[in-house]
Order: C-alpha cells, then structure tokens, then sequence
C-alpha cells in the first residue's frame, strides 16, 4: 500500500477502502490473538475510519459508546500493536462510537451499515408516575426490598451487585422497579435507563435474531447505566435468552452500571435456569416483599385514601383491610371501586354501604383460585415440591401431577394456554393443551386418578 499517495493536504489518509484491506489482515491476527469468543464479541464489528499521519493516530468506529469504551480499556495495546505490523507511522489508536449523524459519505459502506445497525439511542423510559418511593407505604414486609431499592438508586454505588427482588403478584415488586428508575432520572436526567420484563427481553431477542439485528439489540442493552428486569420467570427454560441475559448483566456490572431483577420466586427456585447466571442472581442482595399484614394493609388504604381525596371512615378502612388480605393491587382496586360509586352517586361511604357494594367483589376475592394455588395444592397431594411443577423433569412422577395441575388451570381459572404454559416453566401453549386432552382422557378410565382430581379441587374450593 503506498501511504504517500493516499495522504490528503491535512494529513489525513482517506483512503478507507485501503483501511479496509488492511483491517482485514489485522482482524486475522486478532482473533489469534485475543481468542475466537472475545474477538466476535468486542471487535469483529470494529471498522477503520481515517489515518492521520501527522498526528499518527487512527480512528476506529464501534457500534456503541460502551462497545468503545470497552475495547479501549480491555484490548487498546493489542490493538494497537496489531495495527503497528500493518500501518507504518502509527502512534495511538481512538476508538469512538460510531452514530448515524456523525457518518461522512467518505466513510466505507461498512462502517455507515454499522452506524445504522447500532440505531438511535434509546427511548427515554417510561414509567408509571403513581410508582414512586414516596407512595410506597413501608412496612416490615418490604423494609429490607425498600431500602436495598433506595440505595440503588442513589449516587453512591451500592453495596450489593444485583439487587434481586422477590415478591408474588401485586406486592410491590414493579412499583420498586419504577420508583428506582425515577429517582435515578431525578438525580440524573441523563442517565442511561431500560426498564422491561423479561418476556419483552425474550420477545426482542428473538426478533432481533430473526432480522440479523443482534448488533443494535445487544448495544442498546449494554450501554444501560440501570437496568431493570421483572418477572424473570418467565425466561426459565429459555436457554438461548437466559445466555443472551447472561452475557447482559456481566457486561454492565463490569461497566460499573447496576442491575435490578425481580420475579415471583428466589433464584433457587427457578429450576431449569443456568447455573452462571443463576451464580450471578445469588451472589448480590435477594430482598423478599412478603405479603402485607393487617396493619401495613390498613397504612396503605388510609395513604390510596388521601390521594384519591375520599373520606373514608376508619371503620371502613378496617373492614376492607381484613377482607381483601390477598395483595396490595386487590386491595386497592377494592378502594378505588368503593370511592368510585359514591362519587358518581354522591352517596357517603359508611360501612354498611361498603360491605353492600363490595359484597360480590368480596365473595371473588376469597373464592378465587389462581395457577398458584393449584399448584400448591397438587403438590401437596402428590407430596413433591411446587419447584417441580417449572422443572424440565419427565419422570411419571412429576410429569402426571403437572398435568393435572395444567388441567386444574384451565378449568378453574380464566388463564389462556399461553398464559398457563408461562407458569408451568415457559411450556408452549402446545403442551398445556396436551396435557388437558391428556387428563380428560384418562379421567374416563382411570378411577383413582378421577378421585385425586376431585379430592384435590375440593381442597381448592373449600
């Protein structure tokens, strides 16, 4: 390659096409080098952009800022040195992102596909204005998951890395989730935030695998300074995902960003999750929310009760806090629906009125089952743990019972099959349709399996 020839007045070598053979030969080395697994990762999407031989620093292009902050703290020397064998005058290499904006028409085709792979940066987080630390009602239930979610997101960094948050459905995990996406925007409106469920996480995966786009997909994750991650169930048995999730959170916990996770279960008890990223999970802070006891719940309804501007009377609080002990959501919605009627009625809430009005909500709350329930009590006839029932196991054992336990769902609950196979460990809707087409099948024949059936849905609507 003759370097004089291709030098502009200002120095500049513009020829990126011969920066682009010769990328191709340092490139070689440089998986020898490095190791096939960390050249894909951090520098098989690096492209040369411009040689300046007065100043004897090269320009390369990455697909993110924290791509590019990654490989100058990790791989600059190597990559440097590679170069030197290559390109005479070379002095220091910078390695910048590479966004759609900055792109000239100089610049090598390579490099402005790169810079639109890698997007736009992400949207502003969007978060549900209700949720935030100071309507979060503390009580010794959610202590320990409040504070740990304070100390998230304040300036200093926490002492723990990650924060795994625990709670069943309606306790308080997503509001957690919010408050500390938030507060961190209130302390720093710039900062670099994604807040989503793991199924969202899951679905975008596979998206972005079926369109070729795992580049921006991939960038746009990892250069988060806050991620936050709910219903991580729901990725069990997803072994291409939990990889993905994976190579995710080691990434922005080695870049000094901070990870919050939460889901219905501890991480123990996600069976059929990776052993790495199950390490991952286990070795920060796991926080339980447990559910609200009386006086928690009775905080709550006074605190729901100002905010909606409603007198409500203490011995109604009390009645609708013994009767709706379930989760804080039911809780709530009770309230909201009891306020609701007398404002558009311009009736007084009293207690008899409440008790009137809420009667059939009432009746719902304490005869509903849920997929939980089911599970519990078929466990407990079965005598196996409700881990089992998420579990990859096939053995008779454990393969019959969940059965009966999908077979329950349909019938005792309004879940859809998807939403069914979601609780059972991520199953395809396909299977909790064979397992119903299953049961009612043996039911006609099998007496002792009818028995168990009915023994068990007896126990659930007792």
């Amino acid at each position: 390659m003759n370097q004089a020839a291709e030098l502009g007045q200002d120095g500049t070598l513009h020829d990126a096409a011969g920066l682009g053979v010769l990328w191709t030969a340092v490139a070689a080395g440089l998986r020898i080098d490095v190791g096939a697994r960390a050249f894909d990762h951090w520098i098989k999407h690096l492209r040369p952009l411009t040689f300046n031989a007065s100043t004897g620093e090269l320009l390369i292009a990455s697909p993110s800022m924290f791509t590019a902050e990654q490989v100058e703290r990790r791989f600059a020397d190597r990559l440097r040195l590679a170069w030197q064998q290559h390109l005479s005058g070379l002095e220091s290499i910078r390695v910048v992102a590479a966004p759609r904006a900055g792109m000239q028409s100089g610049e090598p085709d390579s490099v402005r596909s790169m810079a639109a792979q890698s997007g736009p940066a992400a949207p502003r987080v969007a978060l549900e204005t209700r949720f935030s630390f100071d309507s979060f009602v503390q009580g010794r239930s959610n202590v320990l998951a409040l504070n740990a979610a304070r100390r998230v997101a304040a300036v200093e960094p926490p002492q723990f890395h990650p924060l795994y948050l625990r709670a069943e459905t309606g306790q308080g995990k997503t509001h957690l989730l919010h408050a500390i996406a938030a507060a961190t925007l209130a302390r720093d409106p710039s900062a670099s935030i994604i807040l989503m469920s793991a199924e969202k996480f899951m679905l975008e995966f596979v998206a972005a695998v079926r369109s070729n786009d795992m580049l921006a997909f991939k960038a746009r994750l990892r250069a988060a300074s806050l991620l936050l991650i709910d219903d991580l169930q729901f990725v069990i048995g997803k072994d291409s995902t939990q990889v993905e999730l994976l190579h995710t959170f080691d990434d922005i916990m080695s870049s000094g960003g901070r990870l919050v996770v939460a889901a219905d279960r501890l991480p123990h008890r996600l069976d059929g999750i990776d052993q790495r990223l199950l390490s991952r999970l286990a070795g920060g802070l796991v926080a339980d929310i447990d559910p609200p006891d009386l006086a928690l719940r009775v905080a709550i309804l006074e605190r729901k009760a100002l905010a909606l501007g409603a007198d409500v009377p203490p011995a109604v609080i009390d009645w609708i806090a013994e009767t709706f002990p379930r989760n804080v959501r039911e809780l709530e919605g009770a309230l909201n629906k009891l306020v609701a009627y007398a404002a558009l009625t311009d009736a007084p809430i009293d207690l008899a009125s409440a008790q009137e009005r809420l009667a059939e909500t009432a009746r719902g709350s304490r005869a509903r089952i849920t997929i939980e329930d089911i599970q519990r009590a078929v466990c407990t006839h079965y005598r196996i743990d409700k881990s089992e029932m998420a579990s990859q196991r096939r053995t008779r054992a454990v393969a019959r019972p969940r059965q009966v336990a999908m077979y329950l769902a349909k019938e005792l609950t309004p879940r859809s099959y998807p939403e069914i196979g979601r609780r059972f460990g991520g199953r395809d809707h396909s299977t909790v349709i064979h397992a119903v087409r299953t049961i009612e099948s043996l039911r006609t024949d099998d007496a002792d399996l009818d028995t168990d059936i009915r023994r068990i849905r007896r126990a659930l609507t007792a």
